[in-house]
């Protein structure tokens, strides 16, 4: 190993234990309870929606209901810095603390914690608008978005495969709920009643945010195929479109109730998680 090799290695042994301190630690699992209160919310706007009540079912509908109380700006900080927080845990999840992993595993981990550090580091920065007191649609800003993607030559197939992304991640999800695999994200509870309480949030909260993210990408996918980017209008508009349908509204209420359940297995997650 060279000189330079060995003085990187070094700077890099010096940044992951800095990303190893206590609070960051204390700063991700809070990024986590922020997360989990946003499903709670988002699933109880969802169920609101399927008997008629007004709603976006989605983060910025979520982060406007906290937003508006007296208290609304000190939380939108603290929920920002928590959110920061956990984007800058996972980055470091899917890069330092991979360093002598087996190339596959890197590989893997860059993608997965990787799109999760973008994730909640997007959900900060949708805090600090509502701080400063910039109140975002979401759906319109999806609109907006597919709309310039599809104006460029290579935009009808970005928007294909972006939909495309998003339905993978979506049966991601729900494999994984159903192969228990967000097991080894906590310390195990088995042979407990509690246990299984908590295996039971974690099933239905995988299938529901991995059915309602399929339904978003879908929708990414028609409104390419129909060279429409108005319907392509992200997580909120895919449940209300459920509405049109004879089951929809019962499904609407069964992915709002699996959506609380992930809040609350998120929130257990904050408590109880391996970092």
């Amino acid at each position: 190993m060279s000189d330079g090799d060995s003085t990187l290695s070094q700077a890099a042994d010096v940044v992951e234990e800095a990303s190893n301190h206590k609070a960051l630690d204390v700063l991700a699992r809070s990024g986590f309870a922020v997360m989990a209160l946003l499903h709670v919310i988002i699933g109880a706007i969802a169920i609101a929606v399927a008997f008629g009540q007004p709603g976006e079912a989605e983060p910025t509908g979520a982060i406007e209901q906290l937003a508006a109380n007296a208290w609304g700006p000190a939380v939108m900080w603290a929920c920002t810095l928590a959110c920061f927080g956990l984007g800058l845990w996972q980055a470091s999840e899917a890069t330092l603390r991979m360093r002598r992993a087996p190339r596959k595993e890197r590989i893997s981990k860059l993608i997965s914690s990787g799109f999760l550090a973008v994730a909640y580091s997007s959900v900060g920065v949708s805090f600090a608008g509502f701080a400063v007191g910039l109140r975002g649609d979401s759906s319109k800003s999806t609109r907006d978005f597919s709309a310039s993607l599809m104006a460029t030559p290579p935009g009808l197939w970005a928007l294909v495969a972006l939909g495309l992304i998003i339905v993978g991640i979506g049966i991601y999800f729900v494999v994984k709920g159903l192969r228990l695999g967000f097991k080894e994200e906590l310390f195990h509870f088995d042979g407990r009643r509690r246990g299984r309480l908590i295996d039971g949030l974690g099933i239905a909260g995988h299938i529901a945010k991995g059915v309602a993210l399929v339904l978003t990408g879908l929708l990414f996918v028609i409104a390419a195929a129909k060279h429409k980017p108005d319907e392509s209008t992200g997580l909120d508009g895919s449940l209300k479109a459920l509405q049109d349908h004879p089951f929809g509204p019962a499904l609407l209420v069964a992915i709002g109730a699996g959506f609380i359940a992930y809040g609350i297995f998120a929130l257990v997650r904050s408590r109880f998680g391996r970092m």
